[in-house]
């Protein structure tokens, strides 16, 4: 699949207000204009794109959705010829779930774990049209979407390789460093960054992680860095660089209990062609001062009853 990056992400929360707040004045996200069609969620600006990140009203803090953008139309239907392929189960979105997302067209289905993914292309944007919540420098999204996810899974299967793979075409990167088993992967156009997407491994257990967001200045990181000492906020870890890419970064938990990663680079990615084995996980820095995993990440009966409840 010619999949460039996530362009958009989407979770439920108990939290509307706390992320209303959080969100500009911490993130410094605009708060964009909800869809007429649901007017009930709390969308995020980043760039001119219509949104990046929402929240929807929900009783459980969870990822909702992963929405991967491919580059065309051509590509996207390539890439729903791949489903096809293999067999994977998937849903045609509907014009009223592409309007509220602002995209052409998009599928949707399911990796091996349960989590939702979507595909899309064409997302509506306004040049000029990014206001910071707060002053900030604003963040670099462009070909690499969002940033990243780290998602937590009870096990790692055949399945679930195969499927990020051979049927998503993710580019393996490794297993990451440290005590824990992280499989990192990144979208086949993706040129940018180390990865897009990794799954952590957590017997008996399922969510997100963290998020790793993108901003344009070491001030922005240092900014948000004082912003979240000032209100004693969670940090999971301290100012640091990690060992596969020259970004400087810093962990701290959101509303939702999963943490947010605010990455600067500085300097581009190099690109590196070897699998990932470092030494260790950071060459300077990322004291670990919290819980790797946070509240988000619960019993998948917990996370997704609709799944994994009781039948």
């Amino acid at each position: 699949m010619n999949i460039i990056s996530i362009g958009y992400l989407g979770f439920e929360t108990a939290k509307l207000d706390q992320w209303r707040e959080y969100g500009p004045e911490v993130m410094g996200f605009q708060i964009a204009k909800s869809p007429q069609s649901d007017p009930d969620s709390l969308y995020f600006k980043m760039d001119d794109r219509r949104h990046r990140i929402a929240f929807h009203p929900g009783t459980i803090e969870r990822v909702s959705y992963i929405g991967w953008e491919t580059r065309n139309r051509l590509d996207f239907i390539d890439a729903v010829k791949q489903l096809d392929k293999h067999e994977v189960a998937y849903t045609v979105g509907d014009a009223a779930l592409c309007e509220t997302r602002g995209v052409k067209e998009l599928v949707r289905f399911r990796d091996p774990v349960g989590y939702q993914h979507e595909l899309f292309y064409a997302q509506k944007w306004t040049p000029r049209s990014f206001t910071p919540g707060r002053p900030h420098g604003g963040f670099k999204c462009d070909e690499r979407g969002v940033g990243h996810i780290v998602l937590m899974t009870p096990e790692f299967t055949p399945e679930l390789e195969h499927f990020l793979i051979e049927v998503m075409g993710m580019q393996w990167y490794g297993w990451g460093a440290g005590k824990g088993r992280t499989e990192f992967l990144r979208a086949k156009l993706n040129d940018q960054t180390s990865h897009d997407i990794a799954y952590g491994l957590a017997p008996g257990r399922m969510g997100v992680q963290h998020v790793g967001v993108f901003v344009n200045s070491v001030r922005d990181v240092g900014e948000t860095y004082d912003i979240v000492l000032e209100r004693e906020l969670d940090l999971l870890m301290t100012l640091g660089q990690h060992s596969q890419d020259p970004h400087m970064s810093f962990y701290h938990f959101n509303p939702s209990g999963f943490a947010f990663e605010c990455i600067n680079e500085l300097e581009p990615w190099h690109g590196d062609p070897f699998e990932l084995n470092p030494e260790k996980m950071s060459t300077w820095g990322h004291k670990m001062v919290g819980s790797i995993i946070g509240p988000s990440v619960g019993k998948p009966e917990d996370v997704y009853p609709e799944i994994y409840g009781k039948k």
